[in-house]
């Protein structure tokens, strides 16, 4: 599998550069097109980020009035519960910067799953101008940055293991039960994030790094890896990842 691979010292380290890499990308995608568009993700590794992302350090050189703020998954939970994936982002981050409520894009996850999903799906073709059609490639017109993390099973955004998210080619956004955690799960589809400029992989610990060598130096199996689907069309692919979860890489 193609990768281009950046491994941390530990998990500090690990946040230390995605922070910068957020940075990075939203001074760039404001000083061309005047705007960020941002695909986050929950989880652990995602929630040392985004509180990381809050301190003055790395929030003072953000121009948050220009940033958009998306989701790349979400729970089936009231906004608003503790499983929520927009409270995480909204209690680390969002209530920390001086981004306007009007440019945080969260999946109206309180509304039945599939009533959701085609909702967030129309929220993302305004907000990207793609009213109808695959998403395009044209700069304003897709992600600036999406994050990811990966789970020890090999699923990532809500594409788990056997589903039928990793294979979705027309809709943008879908709902699905996932019977592993017994809950339904709105996410972005494969199209949307390989349409992005650039996407990354947070990945930390020793627990992750079975499937990280399997997901990146074994065979290619979406089905059973979903990880593996996200590939890019016209944008950039990377793993950022610490010393303990690249233990078993042959080649870092």
């Amino acid at each position: 599998m193609k990768r281009d691979l950046q491994v941390a010292g530990d998990e500090a380290a690990l946040m230390e550069a995605a922070a910068a890499t957020f940075v990075t990308a939203a001074q760039a995608a404001i000083a061309a097109r005047g705007r960020f568009v941002t695909a986050l993700s929950g989880g652990s590794t995602p929630r040392a980020l985004f509180t990381l992302l809050a301190t003055e350090r790395f929030a003072r050189s953000v121009d948050w009035s220009r940033v958009h703020v998306c989701f790349v998954d979400e729970r089936a939970v009231p906004p608003d519960a503790e499983a929520s994936n927009y409270r995480m982002t909204r209690e680390t981050l969002l209530d920390r910067v001086p981004i306007p409520s009007s440019q945080v894009h969260r999946v109206l996850s309180e509304q039945r799953p599939l009533v959701a999903a085609a909702a967030y799906e129309q929220t993302l073709r305004r907000l990207l101008d793609t009213p109808a059609g695959a998403p395009r490639l044209a700069p304003g017109a897709r992600f600036d940055l999406v994050f990811l993390g990966m789970g020890s099973n090999g699923h990532t955004a809500s594409f788990f293991p056997g589903l039928h998210a990793v294979r979705e080619s027309e809709r943008w956004v879908v709902a699905e039960f996932v019977a592993e955690v017994a809950m339904w799960r709105i996410t972005l589809t494969p199209i949307v994030l390989n349409a992005a400029s650039e996407v990354v992989f947070l990945v930390s610990g020793i627990d992750k790094a079975a499937m990280l060598h399997r997901v990146l130096e074994g065979p290619v199996e979406p089905d059973a890896l979903p990880a593996q689907i996200v590939a890019p069309e016209d944008g950039r692919l990377r793993w950022m990842v610490d010393a303990n979860a690249a233990t078993l890489l042959e080649v870092r």
